[in-house]
């Protein structure tokens, strides 16, 4: 009984922090797709990336992978000199 409510408390602690971190604007993006990422490549492109968008890491591939699959989110745009080749 006990680990059962010290994992009730741990994942109500996770939900709590990870909802108070998005503004209504995020929520609203989040609320219109049915999953978080369009996909696990864009999964792995956003945990690459920071948050803002500073110090970007941008490859042909993920540039290539946003278009067919049609990320969406807070878009990071980079200078063609700052692309990464594969």
């Amino acid at each position: 009984m006990r680990a059962w409510l010290s994992l009730a408390s741990v994942v109500g602690g996770v939900l709590m922090l990870t909802a108070a971190c998005a503004t209504s604007e995020e929520w609203a993006e989040w609320r219109s797709h049915n999953t978080h990422f369009a996909s696990g490549t864009h999964g792995v492109f956003s945990l690459r990336n920071n948050r803002d968008g500073s110090n970007p890491r941008v490859t042909r591939t993920d540039v290539e992978a946003a278009r067919q699959e049609s990320w969406w989110g807070k878009a990071i745009t980079v200078s063609p000199e700052q692309i990464f080749q594969n």
